[in-house]
């Protein structure tokens, strides 16, 4: 698969015809000395194909013209010699065929999941997992058989009809143009129904796509299926989405199942009326019994090779629709890429700019800003928090540092240098990013850990593991470290999954931190051993914190208040709470919020007016999450 890469097809973008063929043909070329000695084999299978009835026709006129034994008897044994030789041929012409196929398989799969990996977020939010699988799997499997078999049947197709058709015409030219008179029809009937099955084809080929979703959606979202007892709806999403596939499918079954026997029909008419004019040559003795035979053989071969042609158009048609849209993915290019020439970011402290930064979504509505005119200076090691209505611009201003978006306006640098001007790489591997909803691998515990740095020692990824708070629990479970955490972790709890990502996090021991606060929806218990671990994580290192929980932003060195897409407050607890703006007001409602039963049930007479709410350690603050 490495020679693959060498002759990567990403190159030529023109998706038209010949154009995507060549394109599925450069998967191929590593392999072209397979394909040739595949070739080869081709070539002598047609040669040989043809040889056998035309040995076939001196066998006959052994017997019936000359009644000579002897000559009969060399000839059986030639045409044994003949179909043996023919039979390792197809031996060595089927494995070769098989093996390149699977090999282009996989590498047309790699090269496209390959290319999905250097996409940027925007890519996938524009669509569903479910349509990026099925091209992944479905279309791929479409397109194989016409880089590979399709290869090898068209070339031996079009021998044995070249080879068939000069052998009739040396026997007798006027049975030939009789013939001759037969073919156009059948070509008409093949391109006609080609193009309506390629229409058709494309069809299904989405449609199925679309059932994937569906598919998708409803099992990675079971826990949500069930709890909302939606199982029934769900079945009803997916049966109507396969009723929509099954409704093209059967279009096209139609129509493939008329044209098959309505070219069978025809070759068959084409025989018999063969039959008739060649029957009234030998009684004018323009040519032999053997002579017939072997016409008749050579004309079934090309009516063979004339509905192998119409299968292989079919297969064409289908193809195309299919590599339209692995095209449409190879195509595609990612909005973030390094600039030409980009150095490495160098090691950093930590030192985050944001200059008159600004940001607006591609689809968002009469190109509405999420962030506007962003200036803000983050220092080394200092703890950021940021706070703010929802829908303030919290998550987003978060994702352009490391550059999953880039700002429509201004720049955002880090020590100095402009992200934008450094190789993405070299700048995401010195950012570590915990978000809220925490996403594990299928794997075991141990590879979710090492996934922060894959050459860690066993000792590196224990240290990082007992600094999460999550060396212990994982002990207890079944296999320890080898544990097998299930899709997306769904065997662990929620402080559990976070714990293991904030162990990921520290083994991969980044300067600048990304943090969602991750202890919004954990009991009492998790919560705080969670909160202990982000303490850790957080110690040395640039953090910029969306908070959730009033333990953060008052362990924050300054707090940045955004609304709207602006940044309307900035400055320590104390600062803001003078200020009497938006944070102090949203503070004041969470004390609000926060004040204890017990406090207010107290009766005047027993304590004097209540004038300092209690509040509890870890506390959700309503509005800047």
């Amino acid at each position: 698969m490495a020679e693959a890469k060498q002759e990567n097809p990403l190159r030529v973008n023109p998706l038209g015809g010949m154009s995507q063929f060549r394109r599925l043909f450069a998967f191929v070329q590593p392999y072209r000395r397979r394909l040739a000695v595949m070739l080869a084999a081709v070539v002598l299978g047609s040669i040989l194909s043809l040889a056998g009835p035309y040995a076939l026709q001196f066998l006959i006129d052994a017997v019936f013209s000359r009644g000579d034994a002897t000559l009969l008897n060399q000839i059986t044994l030639i045409l044994i010699g003949i179909f043996a030789l023919q039979s390792v041929v197809y031996f060595v012409r089927g494995y070769l065929l098989a093996t390149i196929g699977e090999r282009v398989l996989a590498d047309m799969r790699v090269t496209l999941f390959e290319h999905l990996q250097r996409l940027s977020l925007s890519f996938f939010n524009e669509r569903r997992t479910g349509e990026l699988v099925s091209r992944l799997t479905n279309d791929v499997t479409t397109v194989r058989g016409v880089v590979t078999a399709d290869i090898s049947t068209a070339l031996s197709q079009t021998l044995t009809f070249i080879g068939a058709f000069i052998l009739i015409i040396v026997t007798n030219w006027r049975l030939t143009v009789f013939m001759l008179v037969l073919i156009p029809l059948v070509m008409l009937i093949a391109i006609l129904f080609g193009r309506r099955l390629r229409t058709l084809s494309t069809a299904v080929q989405d449609q199925l796509a679309d059932a994937t979703t569906v598919l998708e959606e409803a099992i990675g979202g079971v826990r949500v299926v069930q709890s909302f007892t939606r199982e029934a709806y769900e079945v009803g999403r997916f049966r109507q989405s396969i009723q929509q596939t099954l409704l093209l499918a059967f279009k096209r079954i139609r129509l493939s199942s008329l044209f098959g026997p309505l070219a069978s029909f025809m070759g068959f008419a084409a025989v018999i009326s063969i039959f008739w004019f060649g029957g009234h040559e030998v009684l004018a003795g323009r040519l032999t019994a053997g002579q017939l035979l072997m016409f008749l053989i050579l004309t079934l071969t090309i009516a063979g090779s004339i509905g192998q042609f119409s299968s292989l158009w079919t297969g064409l048609q289908e193809a195309l629709g299919a590599s339209r849209r692995l095209f449409e993915i190879l195509d595609a290019q990612p909005e973030i890429a390094d600039a030409p020439g980009a150095p490495p970011l160098p090691p950093v402290q930590g030192r985050i700019t944001f200059e008159g930064v600004s940001f607006a979504y591609r689809d968002n509505p009469a190109g509405a800003a999420i962030l506007t005119d962003i200036t803000l200076d983050v220092q080394p090691g200092e703890v950021l928090a940021l706070v703010g209505p929802s829908g303030a611009g919290k998550t987003t201003l978060v994702n352009l540092v490391p550059r999953f978006y880039d700002p429509t306006a201004g720049r955002i640098c880090v020590d100095g240098f402009d992200i934008r001007t450094v190789q993405v790489h070299s700048l995401r591997s010195q950012i570590g990013i915990v978000p809220q909803e925490t996403l594990l691998f299928g794997g075991s515990v141990r590879d979710n850990i090492l996934y922060g740095r894959l050459g860690a020692s066993e000792a590196e990824m224990i240290e990082a593991a007992r600094a999460a708070n999550a060396h212990d629990f994982i002990l207890q479970l079944p296999n320890g470290y080898e544990t097998i955490v299930g899709e997306r972790g769904v065997k662990l709890s929620g402080g559990q999954r976070q714990r293991i990502a904030i162990a990921r996090a520290i083994l991969k021991n980044p300067r600048i931190l990304l943090l969602d606060e991750a202890t919004s929806s954990l009991d009492s218990e998790s919560e705080g051993l969670v909160q202990e671990a982000l303490e850790h994580l957080m110690r040395d290192r640039t953090s910029v914190v969306i908070a959730h929980r009033l333990s953060t932003i008052q362990n924050a060195h300054r707090i940045a208040v955004l609304e709207e897409g602006r940044l309307v407050e900035l400055g320590t607890h104390e600062e803001l709470m003078a200020q009497d703006g938006l944070y102090a007001r949203l503070y004041r409602i969470q004390f609000k919020l926060d004040e204890s039963p017990a406090t207010t049930s107290i009766s005047a007479a027993d304590a004097g007016p209540v004038t300092t709410p209690r509040r509890r350690s870890f506390s959700f603050l309503p509005g800047l999450g």
